[in-house]
C-alpha cells in the first residue's frame, strides 16, 4: 500500500484583507500538518480573495500578493507538506491566476489557469490572460525580493505536473474541470495520481450537484484521487462560496466538508491508498492503451517520498523522505454525500451569507421593513436562522465567531449569545408599517369580485372554489383588516426575538398629498374612487417610498436612542420574479443596503417558508404562507381588492419559467413563443401564448431600468435579471417590439389561422410608461410593488 494523507479546505477570505487572508491559510496549514497530511491544497486566488475584480488590475495587489508567498516560505509552513496557494502572478506583461506549488520553503512549479471562467457571475478575462503555451514549462524569474528569500532565481512556469519518488500531483483550476477537454484526462495518461483543483465556486440553489458529479466522473472511470478546495462566505460582494471541499477516490467521494458555516477555516482530510489508483488504471484495457500513445506533458521532479509504507509506527532520517512518519493506520472509505434540501440552503446560505456582511461591514445589526407577507417574512426568518447558527456555532467553540457576536451585540462584563432569542433582540429590528390600505385574507379563501378588473364574471358567492390566472378562489369570507395584518408581522416578530416597531405611516402621506394640493389645487384619488391609472399609481408610490425613508431613518437612529454604538443595516425584501417583472416601485423598500432574497424564486420562497415553521420553529410562517400575494398599496372596497398576481398579469408559476427561458436556455421573444407553445400547448391555443409572451416583454422591458438601482442580493438563482453584474442587457428598449412580435403574429396565423392584433396584451397593470413608445420611464414610474 501507498498510503497518503491529504487536506483540501473550506477559508472565508476576504477581498483584499491581506491579513485576514494570510492567517487563515497559516492556519489551514498548521491543522493540515497537525493531522498529518503531506498535501494542502487551499482556495483559488486564497491569498487575494477571489472577489476583487478591478483590484487585480492594480500593481498594488499583486505585490501584496507575493510579499504574503514570501511570509509563507521564510517560516516553517511548507516543511515536509507540499502546498498549493492560489494568487495572482504577473509574467512579463500578461498577468495570470495561479496555483504556486510550494515545498520545504521552495517554489517548486507555478501552474496558470489555462480556461477561464467568463461568464455569469465571472468575468476573469477582464482580469487575466489565459496560459495558452501547453507543450512545455517555461522559465519564469521569480521578484527580486522572493528569490533572495528562498535562495532561487527562477522556478518552471506552465502547464506541467509534479513527479515525486512515489507519486505525481498536478493542478486542475476550477473552471478547467467543466471544460469540454479537461486537463485531468491528459494528466492522468501521464501517470498524475493526485488532482487539486482550487475553486472559487459560488452557492447557487440545487447546483451543488453538479459539482460532485464532475468529480466523480473525472476519477470514476480514469482512477486517481481528486482533491477540490474551496472558499465559503461572503467575501466583499453578492456571492456565498459555498465550500464542500471533499476528496474523491475513484469515483467515490471519501470526505466532504460543510457547504455552508461560519467558520473562518474548515479543514478536510483524507487518507488514500494510491495503489487502489494503480490497480484501477491497469484493469482498465482502454485506459492502457490510450496510455501508451499519450502526448507527453512536461513535469518537474521533486527527489522526495510522500507516501506513508504499509508498515506503521516508524520514524524515518532518510533525506529521500518527508520528516517523520508516526500514524495510526486508517484509510478513509467512502461516504454517503450530504445534500441540503432547497430550504435548507435558503435558510443557511444567506444567513451564512449575511453573518459574513454583519461582522464585516462595522454594522451592529439589521432593520427589515415586515409587512407580515411571504417575502419580508422570509428575509425575517433567514436572520432568525442566522442567530440560530451564531448561538450554536459559539456552543461548538468557535471562538471568533463568539468574539464577532460578543461585539455586535455589546456584550459586556464576559457575557456572549446563549439565545437566539436574546440575540435577536440586541441586533434586529423589524418595523411594522401600516396604512390603511394593509390588510389580510384568511385562508386564502376571496371574494371572486375581487378579481372584477381582471374582466372575469365569477358568481359573488359560489361555494365550489374556481381558479382564474393561477389563483383559487372560494367562497366569500370575513376580511381581516390592518389589526390582524399587524398581529402577525408582531407574532413572528415575537418567534424570531426581534426589537418590533408599529408605525402607520396615513399621517405622512396626507401631510405629502395636502402639499401636493397647495402646490397644484388638485388633489389624487385611487382608481376605486373614479381616479386614472395616472393618480392610481402616484398615490401608491407615495406610500411605498415613504416606508423605504422611515426605514433608512430608523436604521440610523434607532441604535443611538436605544445607547447602541453602530448603525443598523436595512435590509429588502423583493424576490427574483418581481425583479425580473419589474413589479416593484423604483426606491421603495426594495432599495436597501442589501437582500438575502434577492435571486430567489417566489415559489421557492414559499416553499422555505412552510419548512421553516416547522424547522427553525417560528410557526405563524404557515399561516403567512397560506395568505395570498398582495401589494396593499390600494383601497380595500367591497367590490376590488389589489392582489399580486391579478396586478401583474402574470402568476409567479409563468415568471419563473418566463425568466429561465429568457436567461439561461437564451430566448427571445419568438424562441420564448415557440417553446411555450410545446410547453402549454395543450391547455392554451397560440394566440393566448403569444399574448402572454408579448405581455411579459412588454412589461420586462418597461421596467428593466429598475434593475440599474437593485438593491444588492445574494446570488441563488440562474435567472436573476440584476443588472450590475449578472444580467448585462441594456435598459432602454422599444417596448413594443415590433419586429419579434410581428414574427410571433406570422407563427399564430400559420398555426391556428387567427390573426391576432399586433401589440395586443392580457396584462392590467398599468405604468406611466404606457404611453412611451420606446419603454423609456422616469425614475421610480413602472409598477406599484413595496417589496415590503
Amino acid at each position: 500500500m501507498r498510503l497518503l494523507k491529504v487536506a483540501t479546505c473550506n477559508l472565508n477570505q476576504w477581498a483584499m484583507d491581506f491579513d485576514c487572508n494570510l492567517n487563515n491559510i497559516k492556519e489551514s496549514i498548521t491543522q493540515a500538518k497537525q493531522a498529518g497530511a503531506v498535501i494542502r491544497l487551499g482556495p483559488e486566488l486564497e491569498i487575494t480573495g477571489y472577489g476583487c475584480e478591478d483590484h487585480f488590475l492594480e500593481l498594488d495587489t499583486i505585490n501584496h500578493g507575493l510579499e504574503c508567498l514570501k511570509e509563507i516560505l521564510v517560516g516553517d509552513w511548507t516543511d515536509g507538506i507540499l502546498c498549493s496557494i492560489g494568487m495572482p502572478v504577473i509574467k512579463g506583461s500578461e498577468r495570470y491566476n495561479c496555483q504556486v506549488l510550494c515545498f520545504n520553503r521552495k517554489i517548486i512549479m507555478i501552474r496558470p489557469k489555462m480556461w477561464l471562467a467568463n461568464d455569469g457571475n465571472y468575468r476573469e478575462l477582464r482580469w487575466f490572460t489565459a496560459w495558452k503555451h501547453k507543450d512545455q514549462l517555461v522559465d519564469f524569474q521569480l521578484p527580486s525580493e522572493i528569490a533572495e528569500a528562498v535562495l532561487q532565481q527562477s522556478v518552471p512556469f506552465g502547464y506541467g505536473y509534479v513527479r515525486f519518488l512515489d507519486t505525481a500531483v498536478a493542478a486542475e483550476v476550477c473552471e478547467e474541470l467543466f471544460t469540454p477537454i479537461p486537463p485531468h484526462a491528459e494528466l492522468a495518461l501521464n501517470g498524475v495520481e493526485v488532482f487539486m483543483n482550487a475553486s472559487g465556486s459560488h452557492h447557487q440553489l440545487r447546483k451543488l450537484d453538479v459539482r460532485l458529479r464532475a468529480f466523480i466522473g473525472a476519477t470514476h472511470t480514469r482512477g486517481g484521487v481528486y482533491m477540490y478546495s474551496n472558499q465559503q462566505g461572503c467575501d466583499g460582494g453578492r456571492l456565498y462560496y459555498d465550500g464542500c471541499s471533499c476528496v474523491v477516490v475513484n469515483g467515490e467521494v471519501v470526505a466532504q466538508g460543510s457547504q455552508f458555516s461560519l467558520r473562518d477555516i474548515e479543514v478536510v482530510t483524507a487518507q488514500v491508498d494510491l495503489d487502489a489508483v494503480a490497480s484501477l488504471r491497469g484493469s482498465i484495457s482502454s485506459f492502457q492503451e490510450q496510455a501508451s500513445c499519450k502526448n507527453t506533458v512536461s513535469s518537474v521532479l521533486v527527489p522526495y517520498k510522500l507516501c506513508q509504507p504499509f508498515n506503521m509506527q516508524m520514524s524515518l532520517s532518510s533525506p529521500l523522505q518527508v520528516s517523520s512518519w508516526s500514524f495510526t493506520i486508517g484509510k478513509s472509505g467512502m461516504l454517503d454525500i450530504n445534500y441540503h434540501s432547497p430550504e435548507e440552503e435558503i435558510a443557511f446560505g444567506p444567513g451564512c451569507w449575511l453573518w459574513d456582511y454583519l461582522r464585516r461591514s462595522g454594522a451592529s445589526g439589521f432593520l427589515l421593513p415586515l409587512s407580515g407577507g411571504a417575502d419580508s417574512s422570509s428575509v425575517a426568518a433567514i436572520v432568525g436562522c442566522m442567530c440560530q447558527l451564531v448561538v450554536k456555532e459559539i456552543e461548538k467553540g468557535d471562538e471568533q465567531v463568539k468574539a464577532d457576536a460578543i461585539r455586535i451585540g455589546n456584550y459586556t462584563d464576559g457575557q456572549f449569545p446563549t439565545d437566539s432569542k436574546e440575540f435577536a433582540k440586541r441586533i434586529f429590528y423589524t418595523v411594522f408599517m401600516g396604512s390603511e390600505n394593509r390588510i389580510w385574507y384568511k385562508h386564502q379563501i376571496f371574494c371572486a369580485c375581487l378579481l372584477s378588473k381582471s374582466g372575469c364574471q365569477v358568481e359573488r358567492c359560489s361555494e365550489s372554489p374556481k381558479r382564474i390566472a393561477g389563483i383559487d378562489l372560494g367562497g366569500i369570507s370575513d376580511i381581516d383588516y390592518s389589526e390582524d395584518t399587524k398581529k402577525r408581522a408582531k407574532d413572528l416578530a415575537d418567534e424570531i426575538g426581534s426589537w418590533h416597531l408599529d408605525v402607520s405611516i396615513d399621517g405622512v402621506v396626507s401631510a405629502l398629498l395636502s402639499l401636493f394640493q397647495t402646490l397644484t389645487g388638485k388633489r389624487p384619488r385611487y382608481k376605486v374612487d373614479g381616479g386614472s391609472n395616472i393618480e392610481n399609481l402616484g398615490l401608491q408610490n407615495i406610500q411605498a417610498r415613504i416606508r423605504m425613508v422611515l426605514a433608512f431613518m430608523l436604521a440610523s437612529l434607532l441604535p443611538w436612542v436605544h445607547s447602541k454604538p453602530g448603525f443598523y443595516l436595512v435590509l429588502g425584501s423583493s424576490n427574483v420574479d418581481e425583479g425580473l417583472r419589474g413589479y416593484l416601485t423604483k426606491y421603495d423598500c426594495s432599495s436597501a443596503d442589501i437582500n438575502p432574497i434577492g435571486s430567489i424564486s417566489k415559489q421557492d420562497l414559499r416553499a422555505f417558508l412552510r419548512w421553516a415553521a416547522v424547522h427553525l420553529g417560528y410557526s405563524s410562517l404557515a399561516e403567512i404562507e397560506a395568505a395570498p400575494p398582495t401589494a396593499e398599496l390600494e383601497p380595500i372596497r367591497s367590490n376590488y381588492s389589489q392582489l399580486d398576481e391579478v396586478d401583474m398579469g402574470m402568476t409567479y408559476e409563468e415568471l419563473s419559467v418566463y425568466g429561465r427561458l429568457r436567461k439561461i436556455f437564451r430566448c427571445g421573444p419568438v424562441s420564448m413563443f415557440k417553446n411555450l407553445c410545446y410547453r402549454w400547448g395543450s391547455r392554451l391555443s397560440p394566440s393566448e401564448v403569444a399574448d402572454k409572451v408579448k405581455h411579459f416583454f412588454k412589461y420586462y422591458s418597461i421596467n428593466r431600468h429598475k434593475m440599474t438601482v437593485l438593491t444588492p442580493s445574494y446570488h441563488a438563482e440562474s435567472y436573476s435579471p440584476e443588472d450590475n453584474r449578472f444580467d448585462l442587457r441594456q435598459f432602454l428598449y422599444n417596448a413594443r417590439w415590433p419586429y419579434q412580435f410581428s414574427k410571433i403574429d406570422e407563427l399564430v396565423k400559420e398555426l391556428d389561422g387567427d390573426k391576432v392584433a399586433f401589440g395586443e396584451t392580457s396584462g392590467q397593470d398599468k405604468s406611466r410608461a404606457d404611453g412611451l413608445g420606446m419603454g423609456v420611464v422616469a425614475a421610480g414610474s413602472g409598477d406599484p410593488k413595496s417589496g415590503l
